[in-house]
């Protein structure tokens, strides 16, 4: 349970806001009171959350690259935050095998960059930094990760999440090891999906835009099972980690946040029940590739951030799939997103009022 008193008038420095996740971040931090300065790469896609729920309205933000230290740096320095909330990252497998060196670029060094501009500033207390379930050496045996397993990763993406995990460490036992420096932590979640996504090779997302337009969903490899969870899920476990954080030195390191073990199930059960939800003659077909490598099984062990957090999902896999297909059927009919996306953040959130 996020805690309305903690968030409001705190200074947010978030990175990566306009992405997918980061801006169902801003939308429930500005919903709690906190004033965010977002900084992140344009918004991808025209339809993209961050536009329709129209969030430049009630934030201050500024458009520029974590690659470019120079302006990361005056960027946080003029907003002096209380929060450092770093979300920006080249976040897909697929796409880092074509840009290995961009996506090295911005994972590991942007985390570098986020944490150094973050380092001389006496008004940080907590910087949180969002890597990814797959972070972690897979071996394919279907077990669930924990906090303590091996990071590691094959592909470009996940080894670079890996990188960016140990890049934290360090830092954290370099330089915000004193008494009164900030408190650092990493957060690691699962499979996200939810209204307003829209990068490519994403199963919900790429199920939304075949159903819109009639089409067929093109499928890799349907028998994968993933860790699938509402994106507002993660969010809340993020703010929550960020609350006990300010408050205690023992919540500095990793954390999982994924779904019940409920909801880690096959791509192909996924696809279904999208096709069940959506109607219209939404249906899938086999992409029978080539394709690069991706993980066949990847499960999370979150028993440290239910026993110590207190944080559970809100959301099943049902739940969650189904506000999802409800925030795109309400594009296709033309309704005020920011509306709709705040409605449906409230019925997550629940008393995450401002």
């Amino acid at each position: 349970m996020t805690d309305p008193a903690f968030w409001r008038g705190k200074k947010v420095f978030l990175t990566g806001h306009t992405g997918f996740k980061g801006a169902w971040a801003s939308l429930l931090l500005r919903r709690l009171g906190a004033d965010v300065y977002g900084y992140a790469l344009p918004p991808t896609h025209q339809s993209a959350l961050f536009v329709t729920a129209r969030i430049a309205d009630d934030i201050k933000h500024r458009i520029a690259d974590i690659r470019d230290l120079a302006t990361l740096r005056a960027a946080m320095a003029e907003a002096e935050p209380d929060i450092v909330i770093h979300m920006a990252a080249q976040a897909l497998v697929r796409p880092s095998y074509e840009e290995p060196v961009e996506t090295f670029a911005t994972n590991v060094m942007g985390t570098v960059h986020v944490l150094e501009a973050a380092r001389p500033l006496r008004s940080v207390q907590v910087i949180l930094n969002v890597t990814s379930d797959k972070c972690y050496e897979n071996n394919g045996n279907g077990a669930a990760f924990g906090e303590g397993d091996r990071l590691g990763g094959d592909d470009p993406y996940s080894n670079s999440k890996a990188c960016a995990e140990l890049v934290t460490h360090s830092y954290r036992h370099s330089f915000f090891n004193a008494k009164g420096a900030a408190r650092v932590a990493t957060a690691r979640a699962g499979n996200v999906f939810g209204g307003g996504d829209w990068a490519r090779d994403r199963l919900v997302p790429d199920a939304m835009q075949a159903f819109l337009a009639g089409e067929a969903l093109r499928i890799r490899n349907p028998n994968s099972v993933r860790p699938w969870q509402h994106a507002l899920d993660p969010v809340l476990g993020y703010l929550s980690l960020v609350e006990r954080l300010a408050g205690d030195e023992r919540f500095v390191g990793g954390w999982n946040f994924g779904p019940d073990t409920a909801s880690e199930v096959p791509v192909g059960t996924v696809v279904d029940r999208l096709i069940a939800l959506w109607g219209d003659g939404a249906r899938w077909t086999a992409d029978s590739g080539p394709h690069p490598h991706e993980a066949a099984y990847l499960r999370l062990d979150c028993a440290k951030a239910r026993s110590e957090l207190g944080w559970t999902p809100r959301l099943d896999l049902a739940q969650g799939l189904q506000l999802t297909v409800d925030w795109y059927k309400a594009l296709r009919e033309g309704r005020d997103l920011r509306s709709f996306s705040l409605d449906q953040l409230d019925q997550v959130a629940g008393a995450a009022q401002a």
